[in-house]
């Protein structure tokens, strides 16, 4: 296994510098050849997504994470459509950051470049394949795939799909590799091959993420569990706040950036609380409430006390918490100690709070007054995303084109040297 993982992570290695050295129109070429090969692979693609759907229900997956692998008609449409958004994009590469001259008269710049090689470790949802392929193709860096076996099936018929795209464009297939295995010694081979990869980015559950950050040699961009907060302030308008609570936890629940557990101000009148609340149940949302938002609202079977390891639980489902706070500063502490730094929005009248609230909480993505289901790549204009990332280094949040490239120095001289 070890043998086999090193000699495909070479063939990246040594291919990425050709992917890398391409033009933008050449690989904006190759997007457009993907989009159609996943389109005329249709059909394959979504028997293919049948095989895993009927295993995932033999193993009584949960019903969030069936929507996150389950692939139609539309989902493949929109697979597509989002390589295709790739090609409006700027291409990241060769542009100058930035450019200055010394006293000595040489100029000095900070070009953009590829990351290098990037392997990606993930789970169930069967559009990363695309949507992290197509980014790594756009931005020049050789990828390694290594997705799990719930979507083992539907990864496979999605990779052969745009290893046709990537061979009618004529660029190197070898800069896209998918590891066809789903045992975990294979990941744990791949993550020793630190001289191999350049970065590794682990999507998928808390115990995934752990195992990668804990055994890879390279650095790891985390995507880490998003336990998403909304805070409703004193002065939050009811119609807004029965909006946004509504989308945020059910337009799709099983997303990262759906709402985990709603603050509610304590001076927000009751009768307010009482109507969004039955809002969310009427939707089928279970709600984990704290003593004193139970003592305002009428009682509901769907209404049960809650216990501390809900307040920082990623329910992924029709299920949230519920708690009642002071004010901003007890809001903004809650969200500290319970929160993974993903998302967290405020709902405000007050422009004073809702700075204050931007400034201090430490999140990836804050929002004034709009769902947590914003934080996402294209809602927020950078097109198809790698992820969210909730690690500091390099990159935090909604991760890009410019998100997988650096810089390098270029320094051009006219015969200085150093005195």
């Amino acid at each position: 296994m070890k043998a086999t993982i090193r000699a495909l992570a070479r063939v990246v290695k040594d291919a990425s510098p050709q992917l890398a050295a391409t033009s933008s129109a050449q690989r904006d070429q190759a997007l457009h050849e993907i989009a159609e090969a996943l389109l005329r692979a249709q059909t394959e693609i979504i028997a293919a997504n049948r095989q895993d759907l009927e295993a995932a229900r033999a193993a009584a997956m949960s019903s969030a994470m069936l929507d996150r692998l389950a692939l139609d008609e539309r989902r493949v449409t929109a697979m597509a459509s989002a390589v295709r958004e790739l090609i409006a994009l700027p291409d990241p590469l060769g542009g100058l950051d930035a450019m200055w001259v010394r006293p000595n008269g040489l100029r000095v710049g900070r070009r953009r470049i590829p990351l290098g090689v990037i392997a990606i470790i993930y789970e169930a949802r069967p559009n990363v394949t695309s949507d992290a392929a197509a980014l790594c193709i756009k931005s020049g860096n050789g990828v390694i795939l290594k997705g799990g076996k719930e979507a083992f099936a539907s990864n496979r018929a999605i990779v052969a799909a745009m290893r046709e795209g990537l061979a009618k464009a004529g660029l190197p297939e070898s800069a896209m590799a998918f590891i066809d295995s789903t045992q975990r010694e294979a990941t744990q081979a791949l993550l020793e091959l630190d001289e191999l990869v350049d970065v590794v980015i682990p999507r998928g559950g808390e115990g995934l993420i752990r195992f990668v950050a804990e055994h890879a040699r390279m650095p790891v961009i985390k995507h880490y569990k998003g336990v998403c907060h909304v805070f409703v302030e004193a002065s939050a308008q009811p119609e807004m706040v029965e909006s946004i609570a509504l989308n945020a936890k059910c337009q799709r629940p099983s997303v990262c950036n759906a709402m985990e557990c709603l603050l509610v101000d304590a001076a927000w009148p009751a009768a307010e609380l009482q109507r969004v609340v039955k809002a969310l149940l009427a939707r089928g949302v279970r709600i984990h409430a704290c003593p004193k938002s139970l003592a305002r609202l009428e009682p509901n079977d769907a209404l049960v006390p809650a216990v501390e390891d809900d307040w920082g639980c990623e329910y992924l489902a029709m299920e949230m918490a519920l708690k009642t706070v002071e004010n901003l500063d007890e809001a903004m502490q809650h969200i500290q100690r319970f929160g993974s730094q993903h998302t967290d929005a405020i709902i405000t009248e007050r422009y004073a709070l809702a700075e204050r609230f931007l400034a201090e909480v430490d999140s990836s993505t804050v929002l004034v007054n709009a769902s947590t289901r914003f934080a996402d790549g294209g809602e927020l204009g950078l097109g198809a995303e790698m992820g969210i990332s909730t690690s500091k280094l390099h990159a935090f949040g909604p991760m890009g084109l410019r998100e997988l490239t650096t810089t390098k120095f270029v320094v051009y001289g006219s015969g200085q040297v150093r005195s």
